[in-house]
């Protein structure tokens, strides 16, 4: 396989240009990653931009950065710590669950545009993308959006990078919102709920006036496969199903709302408080699926994440569990549900589409072996109409399908 590692964005110009002459497609990469989602590529070659990893602009007064798209994710979030600052949507960290090295760079993060807890109220990664520079599959350089957060001039074409796992165009450099940090961080446990208990929990407290900031549930059973991250809160001996509420802000304010929302929560039983560093370990746990992680019992198990209306959540789980003998996690109160389910040839692809379709939702397969990879349809199949506009827009960034050809689909190439 042929890797060419690229310097600047001439460079990648130059190679997109060879390979639309060449008929050879590219496969873009970072550090690689995240490269078991989706589907295996139908390239030789590969396009290395982990070399692009400068941090080219950081006004922290501002609120903004200005990366290239190779820089490594650890050392992004270290620097904007170091401010104490943060991306408030939280990017999911895949290394756990792929069980591969934590090697993300800023342009995977933008490309797979998996948002963790905090999505419920501060939108997703291509929420907090200002603009970007980029290379089309026509070997063109363009640039979109800038470096204001308020940007209403023309279409914001960058909001379609966000997603697309490279098939629209070679990321170099990017720009992104980022947010104080809050000084304080409080989180209420309730033990022992079913997942429908939960759901209603979850729903009472982000229906609230108290700012809840992430709602998760773990059921008992998801326990069974260790408490990896989550230390002394799954609690000792005997587990519990877990329902966990997050609130952030000033000490005070935070604090006083915990004592209100605890109030509120009182007809589903007493929650227990954890504070600050408890607190985001356990957030930290849930973002990542720790408890499916490919190092723990569940390692070769297939997970699927869900996305539902959050109403729908908590029946979708359930079903699907009792059907396949899976275990599953509940983010974003209820809207999000990562699913391990036992190894099958197809993933138990038709019961999970069926249960995603019925609630209105989608599925995507995040880990599964390569055999299943080539059987199952790892990103959910459109409908008619939106695989229509979708492919509309892929034809006008990259027409003769140079990037990333085949990742999304198993049809195409």
């Amino acid at each position: 396989m042929d890797t060419l590692k690229v310097r600047d964005a001439k460079d990648v110009e130059e190679v997109v240009r060879a390979a639309i002459a060449s008929e050879q497609p590219l496969e873009i990469i970072g550090h690689g990653g995240k490269r078991g989602i989706g589907h295996a590529m139908a390239t030789n070659a590969v396009l290395d931009v982990s070399a692009l990893n400068a941090v080219t602009a950081y006004e922290p007064s501002e609120l903004i950065i200005t990366l290239q798209a190779g820089a490594p994710l650890a050392d992004v979030l270290a620097l904007i710590d170091a401010k104490n600052q943060q991306f408030a949507f939280e990017p999911v960290n895949t290394a756990p669950l792929l069980g591969t090295p934590a090697t993300g760079t800023i342009g995977g993060m933008i490309a797979a545009g998996l948002a963790g807890p905090r999505r419920i109220r501060a939108g997703g990664a291509r929420d907090h993308l200002l603009g970007a520079h980029a290379v089309s599959g026509f070997g063109d350089s363009f640039k979109t959006g800038g470096k204001v957060v308020k940007n209403v001039t023309g279409y914001d074409l960058c909001k379609l990078l966000a997603g697309s796992w490279g098939t629209l165009s070679v990321m170099t450099e990017v720009t992104l919102k980022v947010m104080p940090k809050p000084e304080a961080e409080r989180t209420l446990l309730l033990r022992g709920l079913d997942d429908a208990a939960a759901n209603k929990a979850m729903t009472a407290a982000l229906g609230s006036p108290f700012d809840v900031s992430a709602a998760a549930h773990l059921p008992k059973s998801a326990f069974g496969a260790g408490t990896e991250g989550l230390g002394d809160i799954a609690g000792q001996g005997e587990a519990e199903a877990l329902t966990v509420l997050r609130l952030e802000g000033i000490t005070a304010s935070a604090a006083h709302r915990a004592g209100s929302l605890r109030q509120l929560l009182a007809p589903f039983g007493t929650a227990t408080l954890i504070e600050d560093v408890a607190s985001t370990a356990l957030w930290s746990a849930i973002r990542d699926v720790l408890p499916f992680a490919a190092s723990g019992a569940l390692g070769a198990w297939p997970v699927w994440r869900i996305v539902c209306p959050p109403a729908s959540g908590a029946a979708l789980g359930t079903q699907l569990a009792r059907e396949t003998g899976g275990d599953v996690i509940y983010d974003w109160g209820g809207g999000l549900i990562w699913a391990a389910l036992p190894p099958k040839p197809d993933a138990h692809a038709p019961a999970v589409r069926a249960h995603a379709n019925a609630a209105g939702g989608h599925a995507t397969l995040i880990r599964a072996t390569d055999d299943v990879r080539r059987e199952v349809d790892v990103f959910h199949p459109q409908a008619p109409g939106i695989a229509a506009l979708s492919e509309r827009v892929r034809a006008s960034f990259d027409p003769k399908i140079i990037l990333n050809r085949g990742r999304l689909t198993r049809s195409a190439g």
